[in-house]
């Protein structure tokens, strides 16, 4: 398997997360399950029921982050040149048809947050970004219709 690029932000805060629910999540699950079992007859309890599905999903979690930081490939921004678009780097892009500039990071899927001005590179706009240089023009087809970019600057 390929390894999977990600920043070392992203890379600290899946790891946040498998420790808080290895910790926190998983236990207070275990101790949900056995007080619903003190209910007594399992074949109608909901509260049992309800543990055992989040026991399920906090595995299925645990077991995909795990996987996840297993396969990642910390890429250091500021390591990466500046002359194209690539992974990990900042990018102000102008919007042709508003005038308004706007600037994201590209990051991997389980980074992305545009409120943060984060964008995956999978995302159709982080696909038209990637290799593109300063002065390239990206055009992106959206539901609403085209919309056109510049690539101003990558930081």
């Amino acid at each position: 398997m390929d390894p999977t690029p990600i920043t070392s932000r992203g890379y600290q805060t899946l790891k946040k997360e498998l420790k808080y629910l290895k910790s926190v999540e998983r236990p207070q699950n275990i101790k949900a399950i056995e007080e619903a079992r003190a209910h007594g007859d399992l074949s109608e309890n909901a509260e049992y029921e309800a543990a055992k599905d989040r026991q399920g999903f906090l595995g299925r979690r645990i077991s995909e982050l795990e996987y996840k930081l297993c396969n990642a490939e910390i890429i250091d921004p500021e390591s990466i040149p500046k002359d194209r678009a690539l992974f990990g780097c900042t990018v102000i892009l102008k919007n042709i048809q508003t005038g308004e500039n706007v600037e994201y990071q590209l990051v991997g899927p389980d980074e992305s947050n545009i409120t943060e001005g984060r964008i995956s590179v999978v995302s159709p706009l982080g696909k038209a970004i990637i290799g593109k240089k300063p002065e390239d023009e990206i055009v992106l087809k959206t539901p609403g219709g085209k919309r056109i970019y510049e690539l101003v600057e990558i930081k």
